[in-house]
């Protein structure tokens, strides 16, 4: 097949093409370099690149026979993380080696000079690690006539062996919840006088972890982050900011866990006397099961890997953006590729690492998956 040949052919660029992002690593919303690079090739390749005034997203289009629209997503961004005692972004999540596939996926498509029967659109995401990048480019039209879409990420060993893959990743629902904590101050010698923000925080922290929903569906809450602004040691402090990590495997779930949040919250400053004021920030939903979807990619895999590398579904209590594209439109087809890549020693660690010659059979996977989609 002309398209897998190409990717074999191109091997070598491949290679540097991922190099050259994971230098460029971008925290969330400050993709600029990464963007400008994608855009640059998608453009010397004859694409039609729209790209934005307000943020670092492209959207690229092979023009098709109908309006109807076939699509393929990578996220840009980089985690900012100590590496080797530095501060800075770190591509520990493998969205250079996700933004490397597509583009030569559309790359391929497109040196063929092919007329496809449906329009062919790549999304090049933001701001993925913050939870807003795919709500963004949803506002911004990247879902416009989409019936299909397909992702990609690479997994660690625990999920998806190297040359393995799976046709659906089953992410969990994830949010941070951000708060600050404000009670009384008093001198240290008379803490009756005060209401200490510390001392709520622990009181929130306990009930936090007496939390037990009735369901065999996996969740979890804890407190990641716990702040005061006091400089003195013989003060109560007034003021404690803080973070707290909630994840839940379904959507249910998680609403679940948000309104036994909010009980709570309301049981802490009425038994401590502080004032506490919160919102889940960075949330992202659970993923959503779509049966077509996973069909093809399936297919797809055998063809590339075979049957006996097929992995049927990898399920993550991690979270992903990605599943923003189906909330709010649940006739949308949609599913991503779990890649097994020998990665290690794990997603989001500063020393993430994994075996480059994925780049070459996950490119081939997205191929094959667009043109089954075409079929349909």
């Amino acid at each position: 097949m002309e398209f897998l040949h190409y990717i074999k052919k191109n091997n070598e660029n491949i290679l540097q093409t991922y190099h050259q992002l994971h230098t460029l690593a971008e925290p969330s919303w400050e993709e600029k370099n990464t963007s400008h690079y994608l855009a640059g090739r998608l453009k010397q390749a004859g694409f039609i690149v729209k790209t934005f005034p307000n943020h670092f997203g492209i959207i690229a289009e092979i023009p098709g026979e109908s309006d109807q629209v076939i699509a393929l997503r990578a996220d840009m961004d980089a985690l900012v993380q100590e590496v080797d005692s530095v501060v800075k972004p770190n591509h520990s999540c493998g969205h250079d080696a996700h933004s490397t596939m597509v583009l030569y996926a559309a790359l391929s498509l497109a040196s063929s000079g092919m007329k496809p029967k449906h329009t062919l659109r790549f999304i090049f995401q933001p701001a993925e690690e913050k939870g807003e990048g795919a709500l963004q480019m949803i506002k911004d039209g990247a879902l416009q006539n989409v019936s299909m879409l397909f992702g990609i990420h690479v997994r660690p060993n625990v999920e998806v062996p190297f040359m393995k893959a799976s046709p659906v990743i089953i992410h969990g629902a994830a949010g941070t919840i951000k708060g600050t904590i404000k009670g009384l101050q008093a001198h240290a010698s008379r803490p009756q006088d005060g209401i200490n923000a510390i001392e709520a925080a622990a009181l929130l922290i306990q009930k936090l972890k007496e939390i037990d929903l009735i369901t065999k569906t996996p969740y979890s809450i804890k407190m990641t982050q716990l702040q005061t602004e006091n400089a003195a040691t013989n003060v109560i402090p007034e003021t404690a900011t803080f973070s707290i990590d909630a994840r839940a495997q379904t959507n249910e779930t998680m609403n679940e866990l948000k309104s036994m949040t909010k009980k709570i919250m309301e049981q802490t400053m009425e038994e401590s006397g502080a004032a506490i004021n919160w919102s889940m920030e960075e949330f992202v939903p659970a993923a959503s099961v779509h049966q077509s979807a996973i069909k093809i990619v399936e297919t797809a895999i055998i063809d590339e890997l075979g049957k006996e590398n097929l992995i049927p579904a990898t399920v993550s209590q991690g979270g992903e953006d990605f599943h923003f594209y189906t909330v709010d439109n649940p006739d949308l087809a949609a599913t991503m590729v779990g890649l097994g890549c020998d990665l290690s020693p794990g997603l989001h660690h500063p020393q993430m690492k994994f075996n480059l010659d994925a780049l070459q059979y996950g490119a081939n996977i997205l191929i094959r998956t667009i043109l089954l989609a075409l079929e349909e």
